[in-house]
Protein backbone atom coordinates (compact mmCIF):
# COMPACT_ATOMS: atom_id res chain seq x y z
CA UNK A 1 0.00 0.00 0.00
CA UNK A 2 1.61 3.57 -0.93
CA UNK A 3 0.28 6.19 1.54
CA UNK A 4 0.10 9.72 -0.09
CA UNK A 5 2.39 12.43 1.84
CA UNK A 6 1.38 16.16 1.31
CA UNK A 7 4.68 16.32 -0.79
CA UNK A 8 3.69 13.69 -3.38
CA UNK A 9 0.57 15.74 -3.65
CA UNK A 10 2.22 18.83 -4.14
CA UNK A 11 4.53 17.61 -6.90
CA UNK A 12 1.64 15.60 -8.97
CA UNK A 13 -0.52 19.02 -8.64
CA UNK A 14 2.54 20.80 -9.57
CA UNK A 15 3.24 18.65 -12.48
CA UNK A 16 1.92 20.53 -15.90
CA UNK A 17 2.26 18.72 -18.96
CA UNK A 18 0.83 18.91 -22.61
CA UNK A 19 -1.25 15.69 -21.55
CA UNK A 20 -1.24 13.97 -18.05
CA UNK A 21 -3.81 11.41 -17.45
CA UNK A 22 -5.33 10.16 -14.47
CA UNK A 23 -6.58 7.38 -14.19
CA UNK A 24 -8.85 6.21 -10.81
CA UNK A 25 -10.80 1.97 -10.58
CA UNK A 26 -11.62 0.35 -7.24
CA UNK A 27 -9.59 -2.93 -6.64
CA UNK A 28 -10.25 -5.91 -4.94
CA UNK A 29 -7.71 -7.62 -2.45
CA UNK A 30 -8.40 -11.40 -2.80
CA UNK A 31 -10.34 -14.16 -4.17
CA UNK A 32 -11.63 -14.87 -7.47
CA UNK A 33 -12.64 -11.60 -8.15
CA UNK A 34 -9.08 -10.23 -8.20
CA UNK A 35 -9.30 -11.24 -12.28
CA UNK A 36 -11.79 -8.44 -12.05
CA UNK A 37 -9.18 -5.63 -11.40
CA UNK A 38 -6.93 -6.29 -14.73
CA UNK A 39 -10.37 -6.49 -17.15
CA UNK A 40 -11.35 -2.98 -15.34
CA UNK A 41 -8.06 -1.18 -15.96
CA UNK A 42 -7.67 -2.76 -19.47
CA UNK A 43 -11.10 -0.92 -20.15
CA UNK A 44 -9.80 2.12 -18.58
CA UNK A 45 -6.85 2.50 -20.94
CA UNK A 46 -9.36 1.85 -23.83
CA UNK A 47 -10.92 4.68 -22.59
CA UNK A 48 -7.39 7.11 -21.90
CA UNK A 49 -6.26 5.89 -26.03
CA UNK A 50 -9.43 7.16 -27.26
CA UNK A 51 -9.51 10.13 -25.08
CA UNK A 52 -5.47 11.11 -26.24
CA UNK A 53 -6.96 10.41 -29.85
CA UNK A 54 -9.42 12.78 -29.50
CA UNK A 55 -6.67 15.10 -28.42
CA UNK A 56 -4.54 14.96 -31.17
CA UNK A 57 -2.29 12.04 -31.02
CA UNK A 58 -2.19 8.96 -33.80
CA UNK A 59 -3.19 5.18 -32.75
CA UNK A 60 0.31 4.53 -32.86
CA UNK A 61 0.95 7.64 -30.56
CA UNK A 62 -1.62 6.52 -27.89
CA UNK A 63 -0.50 3.42 -27.93
CA UNK A 64 3.27 4.27 -27.61
CA UNK A 65 1.93 7.10 -24.58
CA UNK A 66 -0.05 3.89 -22.70
CA UNK A 67 2.62 1.30 -23.08
CA UNK A 68 4.09 1.00 -19.85
CA UNK A 69 0.86 1.16 -18.41
CA UNK A 70 -0.11 -1.14 -20.66
CA UNK A 71 2.64 -3.73 -19.60
CA UNK A 72 0.52 -3.93 -15.83
CA UNK A 73 -2.72 -5.71 -17.61
CA UNK A 74 -0.96 -9.02 -17.75
CA UNK A 75 1.43 -9.01 -14.49
CA UNK A 76 -0.42 -11.55 -12.24
CA UNK A 77 1.80 -10.76 -9.08
CA UNK A 78 0.69 -6.72 -9.73
CA UNK A 79 -3.25 -7.44 -9.54
CA UNK A 80 -2.98 -10.31 -6.52
CA UNK A 81 -1.00 -7.38 -3.61
CA UNK A 82 -4.05 -4.37 -4.35
CA UNK A 83 -5.91 -3.01 -1.09
CA UNK A 84 -8.89 -0.85 -2.21
CA UNK A 85 -8.07 1.25 -4.82
CA UNK A 86 -5.70 2.21 -7.54
CA UNK A 87 -4.69 5.69 -8.73
CA UNK A 88 -2.35 5.82 -11.41
CA UNK A 89 -0.84 9.11 -13.49
CA UNK A 90 0.48 8.74 -16.76
CA UNK A 91 2.63 11.18 -19.15
CA UNK A 92 4.74 10.60 -22.09
CA UNK A 93 7.60 9.48 -20.10
CA UNK A 94 6.32 8.30 -16.67
CA UNK A 95 3.58 6.20 -14.97
CA UNK A 96 2.94 6.16 -11.58
CA UNK A 97 0.83 4.40 -9.50
CA UNK A 98 -0.49 4.01 -6.03
CA UNK A 99 -2.11 1.17 -3.99
CA UNK A 100 -4.82 2.89 -1.58
CA UNK A 101 -6.95 1.93 0.96
CA UNK A 102 -10.08 3.90 -0.53
CA UNK A 103 -12.38 2.76 -2.91
CA UNK A 104 -12.49 5.08 -6.15
CA UNK A 105 -15.22 4.97 -8.64
CA UNK A 106 -13.73 4.32 -12.29
CA UNK A 107 -12.78 7.97 -13.91
CA UNK A 108 -10.20 8.72 -16.46
CA UNK A 109 -9.41 12.27 -16.75
CA UNK A 110 -6.95 13.83 -19.70
CA UNK A 111 -5.83 17.19 -18.76
CA UNK A 112 -2.51 19.40 -19.17
CA UNK A 113 -2.57 18.67 -14.84
CA UNK A 114 -3.47 15.62 -12.94
CA UNK A 115 -6.48 14.78 -11.51
CA UNK A 116 -6.41 14.78 -7.30
CA UNK A 117 -9.78 15.21 -5.75
CA UNK A 118 -10.39 11.63 -5.67
CA UNK A 119 -7.91 11.41 -2.95
CA UNK A 120 -8.76 14.11 -1.07
CA UNK A 121 -10.61 11.80 1.52
CA UNK A 122 -7.03 10.06 2.36
CA UNK A 123 -5.32 13.24 2.72
CA UNK A 124 -7.09 15.71 4.58
CA UNK A 125 -7.00 16.53 7.98
CA UNK A 126 -10.31 15.21 9.75
CA UNK A 127 -8.70 12.45 9.15
CA UNK A 128 -5.50 12.20 11.33
CA UNK A 129 -5.00 12.12 14.76
CA UNK A 130 -2.76 10.42 18.05
CA UNK A 131 -3.45 8.12 20.16
CA UNK A 132 -1.52 7.43 23.11
CA UNK A 133 -1.83 4.26 25.45
CA UNK A 134 -1.26 4.76 28.58
CA UNK A 135 -0.02 2.02 31.14
CA UNK A 136 2.42 1.87 33.70
CA UNK A 137 4.60 -0.37 32.90
CA UNK A 138 4.84 0.81 29.27
CA UNK A 139 3.23 3.81 27.00
CA UNK A 140 2.90 3.83 23.27
CA UNK A 141 2.50 6.28 20.98
CA UNK A 142 0.42 5.95 17.66
CA UNK A 143 -0.30 8.25 14.64
CA UNK A 144 -3.50 7.23 12.78
CA UNK A 145 -5.93 7.74 10.15
CA UNK A 146 -9.61 5.90 9.45
CA UNK A 147 -7.03 3.04 8.25
CA UNK A 148 -4.67 2.02 10.19
CA UNK A 149 -2.31 2.94 13.30
CA UNK A 150 1.31 3.61 12.94
CA UNK A 151 3.07 3.27 16.01
CA UNK A 152 5.84 6.18 16.41
CA UNK A 153 9.19 6.49 18.36
CA UNK A 154 8.88 7.88 21.43
CA UNK A 155 11.03 11.13 21.90
CA UNK A 156 14.18 10.94 23.91
CA UNK A 157 13.29 12.58 26.93
CA UNK A 158 9.47 11.45 27.18
CA UNK A 159 10.05 7.99 29.93
CA UNK A 160 8.67 4.50 28.53
CA UNK A 161 7.51 4.03 31.98
CA UNK A 162 7.62 4.90 35.57
CA UNK A 163 9.98 2.98 36.94
CA UNK A 164 12.17 5.05 34.10
CA UNK A 165 10.61 7.95 34.88
CA UNK A 166 11.14 7.68 38.67
CA UNK A 167 14.20 6.00 39.19
CA UNK A 168 16.54 8.94 39.63
CA UNK A 169 14.06 11.87 40.20
CA UNK A 170 13.57 10.51 43.71
CA UNK A 171 15.88 7.75 44.66
CA UNK A 172 14.58 7.57 48.81
CA UNK A 173 11.64 5.60 47.06
CA UNK A 174 11.64 1.98 47.37
CA UNK A 175 10.45 1.04 43.83
CA UNK A 176 11.74 -1.91 42.11
CA UNK A 177 12.92 -1.98 38.40
CA UNK A 178 14.74 -4.15 36.11
CA UNK A 179 15.56 -3.43 32.50
CA UNK A 180 15.00 -6.86 29.86
CA UNK A 181 17.17 -5.35 26.87
CA UNK A 182 17.56 -1.36 27.19
CA UNK A 183 16.83 1.29 29.64
CA UNK A 184 14.07 2.17 27.91
CA UNK A 185 12.60 -0.91 28.71
CA UNK A 186 12.16 -1.19 32.90
CA UNK A 187 9.24 -2.97 34.34
CA UNK A 188 7.70 -1.03 37.48
CA UNK A 189 6.64 -3.22 40.66
CA UNK A 190 5.82 -0.60 43.15
CA UNK A 191 3.25 -1.39 45.61
CA UNK A 192 -0.32 -0.05 45.68
CA UNK A 193 -0.47 0.07 41.82
CA UNK A 194 -3.59 2.37 41.42
CA UNK A 195 -4.36 3.61 44.57
CA UNK A 196 -4.16 6.82 46.60
CA UNK A 197 -0.40 6.15 47.44
CA UNK A 198 0.93 5.92 44.23
CA UNK A 199 -1.36 8.61 42.19
CA UNK A 200 1.54 11.64 42.99
CA UNK A 201 4.18 9.40 41.67
CA UNK A 202 1.53 8.61 38.52
CA UNK A 203 0.76 11.90 38.29
CA UNK A 204 4.63 12.82 37.90
CA UNK A 205 5.58 10.40 35.48
CA UNK A 206 2.60 12.09 33.40
CA UNK A 207 3.78 15.23 33.52
CA UNK A 208 7.12 14.31 32.10
CA UNK A 209 5.11 12.53 29.02
CA UNK A 210 2.99 15.77 28.64
CA UNK A 211 6.17 17.87 27.94
CA UNK A 212 8.87 15.73 26.58
CA UNK A 213 5.45 15.49 23.72
CA UNK A 214 4.51 18.31 23.64
CA UNK A 215 6.93 19.69 20.56
CA UNK A 216 5.64 16.69 18.62
CA UNK A 217 2.40 17.25 19.00
CA UNK A 218 2.18 21.17 19.20
CA UNK A 219 3.69 20.79 15.71
CA UNK A 220 0.97 18.37 14.27
CA UNK A 221 -2.08 20.21 16.03
CA UNK A 222 -4.25 17.21 15.38
CA UNK A 223 -6.45 15.41 18.17
CA UNK A 224 -4.98 13.49 20.32
CA UNK A 225 -6.78 10.04 22.09
CA UNK A 226 -6.29 8.55 25.12
CA UNK A 227 -6.00 4.41 25.93
CA UNK A 228 -5.84 3.46 29.10
CA UNK A 229 -7.58 1.71 32.56
CA UNK A 230 -10.33 4.23 34.16
CA UNK A 231 -7.75 5.84 36.68
CA UNK A 232 -5.46 6.56 34.69
CA UNK A 233 -7.04 8.81 32.46
CA UNK A 234 -7.90 11.59 34.55
CA UNK A 235 -4.53 11.73 35.86
CA UNK A 236 -3.30 12.10 32.37
CA UNK A 237 -5.78 15.38 31.80
CA UNK A 238 -4.50 16.81 35.00
CA UNK A 239 -1.51 16.85 33.93
CA UNK A 240 -1.98 17.30 30.11
CA UNK A 241 -1.42 20.74 28.26
CA UNK A 242 -2.04 19.68 25.01
CA UNK A 243 -5.47 21.58 23.51
CA UNK A 244 -6.39 19.16 20.70
CA UNK A 245 -6.47 16.30 23.68
CA UNK A 246 -10.51 14.76 23.27
CA UNK A 247 -12.60 14.64 26.00
CA UNK A 248 -13.43 10.97 25.01
CA UNK A 249 -10.90 8.45 25.26
CA UNK A 250 -10.85 4.80 24.89
CA UNK A 251 -10.95 2.66 28.43
CA UNK A 252 -9.17 -0.63 28.95
CA UNK A 253 -5.55 -1.53 29.97
CA UNK A 254 -4.22 -1.13 26.09
CA UNK A 255 -0.98 -2.58 27.44
CA UNK A 256 -1.10 -6.57 25.06
CA UNK A 257 -3.40 -4.37 22.90
CA UNK A 258 -2.24 -4.90 19.13
CA UNK A 259 -1.81 -1.44 17.01
CA UNK A 260 -5.14 -3.12 14.70
CA UNK A 261 -7.34 -4.00 18.14
CA UNK A 262 -6.29 0.17 19.42
CA UNK A 263 -7.56 1.40 15.77
CA UNK A 264 -11.12 -0.59 16.00
CA UNK A 265 -11.43 0.72 19.56
CA UNK A 266 -10.57 4.24 18.54
CA UNK A 267 -12.80 4.45 15.58
CA UNK A 268 -15.57 5.70 17.00
CA UNK A 269 -14.22 7.67 19.26
CA UNK A 270 -12.24 9.54 16.33
CA UNK A 271 -15.26 9.82 14.12
CA UNK A 272 -17.65 11.58 16.36
CA UNK A 273 -15.31 14.08 17.26
CA UNK A 274 -14.69 15.02 13.14
CA UNK A 275 -18.40 14.67 12.87
CA UNK A 276 -18.92 17.53 15.42
CA UNK A 277 -16.32 19.84 14.41
CA UNK A 278 -17.48 19.64 10.82
CA UNK A 279 -21.50 20.23 12.25
CA UNK A 280 -19.70 23.07 13.83
CA UNK A 281 -17.97 24.23 10.54
CA UNK A 282 -21.17 24.20 8.92
CA UNK A 283 -22.60 26.23 11.33
CA UNK A 284 -19.73 28.83 11.32
CA UNK A 285 -20.21 29.07 7.68
CA UNK A 286 -23.98 30.00 8.34
CA UNK A 287 -23.12 32.87 10.65
CA UNK A 288 -20.28 34.24 8.56
CA UNK A 289 -22.41 35.24 4.79
CA UNK A 290 -23.24 37.90 6.33
CA UNK A 291 -19.52 39.34 6.92
CA UNK A 292 -17.81 38.79 3.89
CA UNK A 293 -16.02 35.74 4.94
CA UNK A 294 -17.86 33.29 3.38
CA UNK A 295 -19.35 32.55 -0.04
CA UNK A 296 -20.82 30.22 -2.13
CA UNK A 297 -19.24 32.42 -5.40
CA UNK A 298 -17.18 30.30 -7.25
CA UNK A 299 -16.06 34.22 -8.49
CA UNK A 300 -14.76 34.41 -4.99
CA UNK A 301 -13.22 30.93 -4.10
CA UNK A 302 -11.56 30.11 -6.85
CA UNK A 303 -8.80 33.28 -6.40
CA UNK A 304 -9.30 33.38 -2.66
CA UNK A 305 -8.05 29.41 -2.64
CA UNK A 306 -5.01 30.29 -5.14
CA UNK A 307 -3.75 33.34 -2.87
CA UNK A 308 -4.04 30.99 0.10
CA UNK A 309 -7.20 32.98 1.69
CA UNK A 310 -9.47 29.96 2.12
CA UNK A 311 -10.03 28.29 5.89
CA UNK A 312 -12.53 26.17 5.05
CA UNK A 313 -13.75 24.34 1.65
CA UNK A 314 -17.02 22.56 1.30
CA UNK A 315 -17.41 20.56 -1.65
CA UNK A 316 -20.26 18.14 -3.08
CA UNK A 317 -19.52 14.60 -3.88
CA UNK A 318 -19.35 13.28 -7.49
CA UNK A 319 -19.63 16.84 -8.89
CA UNK A 320 -17.18 18.52 -11.19
CA UNK A 321 -17.11 22.02 -12.85
CA UNK A 322 -14.90 23.07 -16.10
CA UNK A 323 -13.17 25.92 -16.67
CA UNK A 324 -10.25 27.65 -16.62
CA UNK A 325 -8.55 30.31 -13.94
CA UNK A 326 -5.56 32.60 -15.02
CA UNK A 327 -4.47 33.53 -11.68
CA UNK A 328 -1.88 36.75 -13.87
CA UNK A 329 -5.67 37.96 -14.90
CA UNK A 330 -7.47 37.17 -12.20
CA UNK A 331 -9.94 35.63 -15.41
CA UNK A 332 -12.29 32.57 -14.62
CA UNK A 333 -14.29 30.87 -17.50
CA UNK A 334 -16.34 28.36 -16.62
CA UNK A 335 -17.74 25.74 -19.96
CA UNK A 336 -18.64 23.08 -18.54
CA UNK A 337 -16.90 20.81 -20.96
CA UNK A 338 -13.77 17.96 -19.80
CA UNK A 339 -11.41 18.95 -22.68
CA UNK A 340 -7.45 19.23 -22.58
CA UNK A 341 -7.15 23.08 -21.86
CA UNK A 342 -9.96 22.65 -19.24
CA UNK A 343 -9.38 21.79 -15.65
CA UNK A 344 -12.40 20.55 -12.37
CA UNK A 345 -12.17 24.29 -10.62
CA UNK A 346 -13.34 22.20 -7.61
CA UNK A 347 -10.50 20.02 -7.79
CA UNK A 348 -7.95 23.27 -8.32
CA UNK A 349 -10.13 25.29 -5.50
CA UNK A 350 -9.81 21.61 -2.97
CA UNK A 351 -6.13 20.92 -3.41
CA UNK A 352 -4.90 24.61 -3.09
CA UNK A 353 -6.63 24.90 0.15
CA UNK A 354 -5.01 21.55 1.20
CA UNK A 355 -2.06 22.74 0.19
CA UNK A 356 -1.94 26.12 2.27
CA UNK A 357 -3.20 24.64 5.43
CA UNK A 358 -6.83 24.67 4.91
CA UNK A 359 -9.90 22.13 5.74
CA UNK A 360 -11.17 20.41 2.86
CA UNK A 361 -14.98 18.61 3.66
CA UNK A 362 -15.82 16.15 0.72
CA UNK A 363 -19.91 15.51 1.31
CA UNK A 364 -23.05 14.72 -0.87
CA UNK A 365 -24.85 17.56 -1.84
CA UNK A 366 -28.10 17.39 0.69
CA UNK A 367 -25.51 17.52 3.47
CA UNK A 368 -23.51 21.01 2.00
CA UNK A 369 -24.08 24.12 4.18
CA UNK A 370 -26.23 25.31 1.19
CA UNK A 371 -27.75 24.16 -2.14
CA UNK A 372 -24.79 24.71 -3.81
CA UNK A 373 -21.55 22.69 -4.97
CA UNK A 374 -19.14 24.40 -3.42
CA UNK A 375 -19.21 27.30 0.25
CA UNK A 376 -16.19 28.42 2.19
CA UNK A 377 -14.97 30.29 4.85
CA UNK A 378 -12.60 32.49 4.28
CA UNK A 379 -9.52 33.05 6.64
CA UNK A 380 -11.04 37.03 6.72
CA UNK A 381 -13.37 38.97 4.53
CA UNK A 382 -12.99 38.65 0.99
CA UNK A 383 -14.20 41.46 -1.60
CA UNK A 384 -12.34 41.39 -4.57
CA UNK A 385 -14.17 38.76 -7.40
CA UNK A 386 -12.71 37.08 -10.70
CA UNK A 387 -14.23 38.32 -13.97
CA UNK A 388 -15.75 35.49 -14.78
CA UNK A 389 -16.62 34.60 -18.22
CA UNK A 390 -19.08 31.70 -19.03
CA UNK A 391 -19.10 29.68 -22.38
Amino acid sequence: MNLLSKTEIENLFNFKDRLCVSIYLPTEKAGRETRQNSIRFKSLLQEAESKLMDSGLTTSEADEFLQEAKTLIDNYDFWQHQVEGLACFLTQNETRYYRLPESFTELVEISDRFYLKPLLPLITRDNEFYLLALAQNEIRLFKGNKYSLQQLDLPENVPASLAEALQYDDPEKQLQSHSANSDRNLIFHGQGVGTTDNKNEILRYFQQIDRGLNSLLEQAQIPLILAGVDYLLPLYREANSYAQLLSEGVIGNPEHLSPEELHQKAEPVIQSHFHQVKQQAKKQYQELLTTKQASADLKQIIPAACGGQVDTLFIATNLQCWGKFEPETNLLEINNSSTQDNLDLLDFAAIHTFLQGGMVYLMPKEQMPNTESVAAIFRYPVYANAEKITA
